[in-house]
């Protein structure tokens, strides 16, 4: 699974800001689901290819009380979550008794807890940390999280040199096209999980990743494999009941990075939600390919079946590219479909392109719609090529990349999702400009000097003059 991260200690001990720097490569998304407080907030950060999800969580004090103890209690559940836990607490002002208190709570839920003395900066960071060593913690990390300092070598540390579970070791684990079931409480997610494996079921059985992990169910359709992630803790069809689905960010997060193709199930009697658009956002962030099923089709009048058809149509018009499908789990009206899509975007999540091709759909829109000028020199676009899958990337090479504007790159992305016939998933593209020997140098050129090194450039080297012969003997 992708770790987690979670993030706890007493208020302004600098938790926020590490969290800011661990995730600086997202914005921090903040959970406003049924069941979680206003004050987590959730966010996913890479280092060095290594991908996790960290929670920044309400400060803590040892002694809370009323609502104050409701959010404490939402804090430790988010330590329950975590596979790693960050113990922050304040190098400047010292080992205190909630320090204390928050520590003995940790220690009591058996989890293996970092202690992270943070605002280091300014003083010797050793004689900082000392009085924290009586916390009796094994792994100490000395930060100063304003100033990003030690985070780097602690997340070096902390996180697997290896992917818990890389590609190759899922897919040995989770055979065939990996599908995520995602959504908010009550809108379906068990009945269409339940459905699509009825369906000409030939294997299932449970394969659960830990206790607190999201539920992976292998299973075979028609000769192909597939894996179901269900994020609402489905075991065997036997065992489910209709009580109130459990909604976890953090199994939904994980859910959607291990798919290959993520199926969003929205309830059409509530309509498209404010919930419903960030699950989205999650997913595009993510890169995987998306199918929109929007349930509880069945008993719903022409008026209202218009009504939503028109609010998914004019709110998701974004996701030209991602298949919409109407259902009732339920009665397993629509639900065959869904098939379908899931193997048209699996086919193009993981599709391989040649270079030959990829530079002829790149000349071809040029020739189309040329890039603009930049400082009076036309940016050039050489050739691309593939740079990975799910989600694809293209790599284009060229001149200037760096200001191509954003309405051009939309530009290319819809010719090549046109021409390569790209159902689901979004294509992501990297522009990389070719090295100028000179650029170290522009700034201390004149504007004279500039024009001559610019012509020099286009000009190319000059050829060497060919030496005469001397005729005297």
């Amino acid at each position: 699974m992708t770790p987690v991260i979670a993030l706890v200690g007493r208020p302004n001990v600098g938790k926020s800001t590490l969290f800011n720097q661990m995730t600086r490569s997202r914005d921090a998304l903040v959970a406003d689901y049924p069941g979680l407080t206003r004050d987590r907030k959730y966010g996913e950060g890479v280092y060095e290819g290594r991908r996790f999800i960290a929670i920044d969580t309400g400060g803590l004090t040892g002694g809370e009380q009323g609502i104050d103890a409701e959010m404490a209690s939402q804090s430790l559940l988010a330590v329950e979550e975590a596979s790693i836990v960050l113990f922050v607490v304040d190098g400047r002002a010292g080992l205190t008794g909630a320090d204390e208190v928050i520590a003995n709570q940790l220690r009591r839920m058996g989890k293996k807890v970092h202690l992270v003395v943070n605002k280091t900066d300014g003083q010797d960071a050793q004689v900082a940390a000392s009085d924290f060593y009586r916390l009796g913690f094994d792994s100490v990390y000395l930060t100063a999280a304003s100033h990003n300092r030690g985070i780097r070598s602690m997340l070096e540390e902390l996180l697997p040199s290896v992917e818990e579970l890389d590609e190759l070791d899922r897919a040995d684990r989770y055979p065939g096209i990996r599908i995520g079931i995602v959504g908010r409480p009550n809108v379906g997610k068990s009945t269409l999980v339940n459905r699509m494996l009825g369906e000409e079921r030939v294997v299932v059985y449970d394969m659960p990743g830990t206790t607190r992990d999201s539920i992976y169910i292998p299973y075979e359709r028609q000769d192909q494999q597939y894996t179901l992630i269900d994020t609402a803790g489905i075991r065997r069809r036997k065992n489910v009941n209709e009580a109130v689905e459990k909604f976890s960010i953090i199994k939904t997060l994980q859910a959607i990075e291990d798919a290959h193709v993520v199926i969003l199930v929205i309830d059409a009697r509530d309509g498209l939600v404010d919930q419903d658009l960030h699950l989205i956002g999650f997913v595009l962030d993510a890169g995987r390919s998306l199918i929109i099923a929007v349930n509880k089709w069945d008993g719903m009048n022409p008026e209202d079946r218009a009504s939503v058809k028109e609010q998914v149509k004019r709110r998701l018009d974004f996701l030209d590219y991602a298949d919409k499908h109407y259902i009732s789990a339920l009665h397993g009206s629509g639900v065959g479909v869904l098939y379908d899509s899931v193997e048209a975007c699996y086919e193009s999540a993981m599709a391989k392109w040649q270079t030959n091709r990829l530079t002829t759909i790149l000349e071809d829109a040029i020739s189309q719609h040329q890039p603009p000028m930049v400082n009076g020199r036309r940016i050039k676009l050489r050739y691309a090529h593939q740079g990975g899958s799910n989600p694809p990337v293209v790599v284009v090479h060229g001149n200037q990349t760096a200001a191509l504007p954003g309405d051009y790159k939309r530009y290319l992305e819809n010719t090549f999702r046109r021409v390569l016939k790209v159902t689901g998933s979004p294509i992501r593209f990297e522009f990389k400009s070719s090295d100028n020997p000179y650029a170290h140098k522009v700034d201390r050129l004149t504007p004279r000097q500039k024009v001559k090194k610019d012509n020099e450039l286009k000009k190319g080297p000059r050829p060497k003059k060919k030496r005469m012969k001397s005729t005297k003997r």
